[in-house]
């Protein structure tokens, strides 16, 4: 463990200036979201778990599935992740959004596991307002550790993998625009109006005239 004064106490100041526990998130064009986040190897020391507990209040206030540490402007390579799923229509869900328990990421990184990819409508907490198609792995092998320091090493498919994938990305410095079909790209509002039928993104990709993997 190597605890950094200077870099504790600027992360305490910033959550005892947003004493509600939610935390401002950061919007596309800040340079945090696009510098590498430094691994963690104990810079907060007993701060660790406050600074982790501000950002899940932050994600479910959004509301959102996952929030990066970059997210909130600290550039330490930690996520945390949530989804309930959609319950008795996930059977029907071509997404596969089955649930994901409350868990903290330290350190994450994936692997694709087998060849498929899928693509479906994906938005992000730093790209108010907007959601886009973005082909991902359907399933990946994370790695890293808990919050606890507990080495992790499991597979994961459907929408919890894509959840995995879009916030380790973050911690790398990249955007879910990145890999997206620009074409695709609307307003929550338009995405309601014209392509909310279904998760499934064909009849938009016929339409706007883009392709799906």
């Amino acid at each position: 463990m190597a605890v950094d004064p200077t870099f504790r106490a600027a992360v305490e100041a910033f959550l005892d200036a947003n004493d509600r526990g939610v935390l401002p998130i950061v919007q596309a064009g800040h340079p945090v979201l696009r510098a590498p986040a430094a691994v963690y190897d104990g810079q907060l020391g007993d701060l660790f778990e406050d600074f982790v507990h501000a950002m899940r209040l932050t994600m479910l206030d959004a509301p959102g599935v996952g929030l990066a540490a970059p997210q909130i402007g600290v550039g330490l390579a930690v996520a945390v992740v949530w989804d309930p799923g959609t319950g008795e229509g996930a059977a029907e869900d071509p997404r596969e959004r089955t649930p994901l328990e409350h868990r903290v990421l330290v350190n994450p990184s994936y692997e694709a596991v087998g060849n498929e990819r899928r693509a479906f409508y994906e938005g992000c907490l730093s790209v108010d307002g907007y959601q886009a198609v973005v082909s991902r792995h359907r399933s990946v092998r994370l790695t890293g550790q808990d919050e606890t320091g507990r080495e992790l090493d499991e597979v994961l498919t459907g929408w919890p993998a894509r959840i995995i994938q879009h916030e380790t990305d973050h911690l790398r410095g990249q955007l879910y625009l990145d890999h997206a079909e620009l074409r695709s790209l609307s307003t929550n509002e338009n995405l309601g109006r014209f392509w909310a039928d279904s998760p499934d993104p064909s009849t938009a990709a016929r339409i706007l005239r883009f392709d799906l993997p």
